[in-house]
């Protein structure tokens, strides 16, 4: 298509009342969530965290895989490692570190405003606390959740005064 072709098509698209109609109500079903401080917040996937019986193993794994970068996590607890995905800022890292319990599997951090306010949904939805509201120094903070089909995620609020 020429882009004169396609500049006819865009205007088409952009003068199409039905379409323009369910782009407002599109727009309208969904306010994103907003903080105080910085606008808007979507609830995107903004960390993971693999665990791992065997560290070495799974870094191996991951890096011939991926081709990630895994590198001890400098302030962090022992044996715990970034991951480095190399993707945009759009694209999460993560987090590699010993297998807690059996049933541990892989952990995604959610973005939310307040963790405290979204560990209070997540009660009132009928999903459960495993782990409180805890600071990660000049991060940030997080609640490690569990929903109501057991499957394990994480709430992760911004914030560079956490201590």
């Amino acid at each position: 298509m020429s882009m004169k072709e396609t500049s006819k098509t865009n205007a088409k698209a952009s003068t199409n009342p039905k379409a323009e109609g369910k782009a407002k109500a599109k727009a309208k079903a969904k306010p994103p969530a907003t903080s105080a401080n910085e606008g808007p917040v979507p609830a995107s996937i903004v960390w993971f965290e693999i665990p791992a019986e065997d560290l070495a193993r799974a870094q191996k794994f991951y890096r011939q895989l991926f081709g990630w970068k895994i590198n001890a996590f400098p302030g962090a607890v022992e044996d715990y490692y970034h991951i480095d995905t190399g993707g945009d800022d759009a694209s999460p890292d993560g987090g590699m570190m010993p297998k807690m319990h059996p049933a541990h599997t892989i952990t995604n951090y959610i973005l939310v405003p307040s963790v405290d306010k979204g560990a209070a949904k997540v009660v009132k939805l009928g999903g459960t606390i495993c782990k409180e509201r805890t600071a990660v120094p000049q991060m940030g903070w997080f609640v490690i959740c569990n929903d109501t089909e057991g499957n394990t995620f994480a709430l992760w609020e911004k914030d560079e005064s956490a201590t």
